[in-house]
């Protein structure tokens, strides 16, 4: 991962996460899939790799392992405030632990911070698409041209990310030639409101369903899509992802 500039922590505040339940749930997954962690003591001269051992929100701490170096744990120690850099299902999370101390854990020694009050979940289009409500499906409306008898149908969407989107035409009423691109298209965002703009196939998968019905999944990119649009689609994406969270946060 690269270096983190104050600066690029001031634009990624779109992508800063507040709620306790949330950073709990996030935090708890790093330690349970032992994600590691690059812990920045003093910029990037001075990095330790590490992992989350353990998050209690009872007493607002979590337990990270320490260095291997005795004269880094000081370090550490001494610092006070520590960035940490790390990624989760291929997401990049960013957080601060302070009051960092030693403490004895699990038969060894480990460091404890309080829980951070906010941590940072940064987007990544190429990787990350979030499915959408399947009981409550958010629709694209497509314009049909003309030889495909010029009316606008509607389909429901599979996913979205910052790049496109997956719908299914279980109608089977649009082409699956990639590069086919249809114009004015219509995506009602649920909260947030509606964005327009092109939709260009890239890829198309039919499937079998459980009652033997064939549908056909298309995924397609966002062509044309306005800075205001696409602000509206990361907006959207975060409030799916913290409906989420709140969800395993419920579970835990």
């Amino acid at each position: 991962m690269q270096a983190i500039t104050d600066a690029e922590l001031e634009a990624w505040h779109d992508y800063e996460i507040e709620s306790p339940r949330e950073i709990v749930a996030l935090l708890r997954q790093l330690a349970e899939k032992n994600q590691l962690v690059r812990m920045l003591i003093k910029g990037e001269a001075d990095v330790c790799v590490t992992s989350l051992l353990h998050v209690d929100p009872d007493t607002d701490t979590v337990i990270v392992d320490r260095s291997v170096s005795p004269e880094q744990n000081q370090r550490i120690v001494a610092a006070g405030t520590v960035r940490c850099d790390t990624s989760l299902d291929k997401i990049r999370i960013v957080f601060g632990l302070d009051g960092l101390s030693e403490v004895e854990y699990d038969g060894g020694t480990a460091l404890r911070a309080a829980i951070p009050a906010s941590l940072i979940r940064l987007q990544r289009r190429e990787f990350y698409r979030m499915p959408t409500p399947v009981t409550n499906p958010v629709r694209a409306t497509i314009p049909l041209p003309a030889e495909m008898g010029g009316a606008a149908a509607v389909f429901p969407l599979a996913d979205i990310s910052c790049g496109g989107i997956a719908i299914y035409d279980n109608k089977m009423q649009l082409g699956t030639t990639i590069g086919d691109t249809y114009a004015n298209c219509r995506i009602e965002l649920p909260e947030i409101g509606p964005v327009t703009c092109s939709l260009q196939i890239r890829n198309s998968i039919d499937m079998t369903l459980l009652n033997n019905k064939t549908s056909r999944r298309l995924g397609c990119q966002f062509v044309d899509i306005s800075r205001g649009n696409l602000a509206a689609v990361q907006r959207y994406i975060t409030k799916l992802e913290r409906e989420r969270n709140a969800r395993l946060a419920g579970l835990a």
